[in-house]
């Protein structure tokens, strides 16, 4: 058994060696410690990611040279035992010990005096430290400086409050069926209960808990009258404008949260849930089979139809396309450390081939919802006003709703604090 803090090293350090992400790397980790460590694993490794920038700022102070590439391991160790001292309960003590004797299990006794070091000074010189970082603009956002730049240009009058929403841990938001339940009695079952809750703004199916939990023991969970998902997410199924018997393609469908929603909305669609990784199309099958809905579950490339695709085009697709995430940096922190400015081109491009090539599979008359959990315009308006350019039978509606800031095309949501993520949509239609 590895102890918390040698575990939740590994997985920084494969995250800073861009090996990983806190999703992939936390499960099978969590396994070789005591079940009753996995909340603090959890905390160390989210909360060593949401304030990497920071702490990585601290160390560059604090160390006289940079560690070595092959260190990996030790920078994992001073950033995880930074992020106990300021933003955790354990005692000074405590957090230095234990994470100084992670050396040890590294095998590197030389890193023993160098990791008491550095957190001891940091202890005795965090205000000078602060000070000197004070006009540190990528520090005082706690975002990677590229990105403090985008998003400050991108968005100027709603940056002070993106960024603190961006810090903060996500609120823990539902989506009820309420073929099962309506909202309001959902909300007395679990004030019954003594859970804590209150509906969303704009989402007439979500409830917002006052705090988090595992969603196994809420009321009816396993039933699938209620699912995990955010506010933002939860308005694309009526922006689809569904009717009955309908064919739909959820051409970036895992892990199924949209899709459910779907069938909840209209039991008669005839769905087909698309996704390019076999693994993750699992959790659309485990998420179909709890809310006992069904689709056509296939592993295919959205770029590449010819290769699933029986030729029978969609009334409706859905396309949720992979994207930068950084409308969810608050629930993935790992983006922080991950995520690079030259994606954004190659994400760029992979959304246009997937509009290009999803085109053609939509009927005339069919409505395409394109959608991403962007804040980045270069992911959003601009794919769609570059995508209408070249393809003179769509046209992008005017969104008449009350979220959101309307965009030249589409509408754009950001990130509110205690409220829902930052989510862009923009419906198409095909001329017929």
């Amino acid at each position: 058994m590895l102890t918390v803090r040698a575990a939740a090293a590994q997985v920084i350090t494969q995250i800073l060696a861009m090996k990983g992400s806190l999703s992939s790397l936390l499960p099978p980790i969590s396994a070789k410690i005591p079940e009753n460590d996995h909340a603090l694993l959890q905390e160390l490794c989210f909360g060593t990611c949401r304030f990497y920038p920071q702490l990585h700022a601290y160390t560059e102070c604090l160390l006289d040279k940079p560690l070595r590439a092959k260190d990996g391991d030790v920078q994992a160790l001073l950033l995880l035992g930074l992020y106990q001292l300021l933003h955790t309960r354990i005692p000074d003590h405590a957090a230095i010990g234990e994470t100084v004797e992670v050396t040890r299990h590294i095998k590197k006794p030389w890193a023993t005096k160098l990791v008491n070091g550095v957190l001891r000074s940091f202890q005795r010189d965090s205000s000078r430290i602060n000070e000197f970082l004070s006009t540190n603009r990528a520090f005082l956002s706690n975002h990677p400086a590229w990105m403090e730049a985008m998003i400050s240009k991108c968005w100027p009058d709603q940056f002070d409050a993106l960024i603190a929403a961006n810090n903060q841990h996500p609120p823990f938001t539902l989506r009820l069926n309420t073929n099962k339940i309506s909202r309001e009695q959902h909300l007395e079952l679990l004030k019954d209960n003594g859970i804590e809750a209150k509906p969303t703004q704009f989402s007439p199916y979500g409830i917002t808990l006052a705090q988090a939990c595992d969603p196994r023991k809420l009321p009816h969970f396993a039933e699938g009258w209620l699912s995990v998902q955010d506010e933002a997410a939860q308005l694309s199924g009526d922006l689809l404008q569904l009717s009955p018997n309908l064919r739909v393609l959820d051409a970036c469908s895992a892990p199924g949260g949209k899709t459910g929603h779907l069938l909840e909305l209209e039991s008669t669609s005839i769905v087909t849930a698309l996704d390019a990784d076999e693994r993750r199309l699992n959790r659309v099958r485990e998420n179909l089979a709890r809310l006992d809905v069904s689709a056509n579950v296939i592993c295919g490339d959205g770029t590449k139809p010819t290769s699933w695709w029986d030729g029978e085009q969609f009334d409706r697709i859905l396309l949720d396309a992979p994207c930068s995430a950084t409308g969810i940096i608050r629930r993935h922190p790992d983006i922080k450390v991950l995520r690079t400015p030259e994606e954004l081109d190659r994400l760029g491009e992979l959304q246009q081939q997937l509009l290009k090539n999803l085109w053609p599979l939509l009927k005339p008359g069919g409505i395409l919802l394109y959608a991403t959990c962007s804040i980045m315009p270069k992911e959003n308006t601009r794919i769609i006003e570059a995508f209408l350019a070249r393809q003179k039978d769509a046209s992008c509606d005017q969104l008449d709703v009350a979220w959101g800031i309307a965009q030249p095309q589409g509408r754009q949501l950001l990130p509110q604090l205690d409220g829902h993520d930052g989510f862009y949509y923009a419906r198409l239609r095909k001329a017929g």
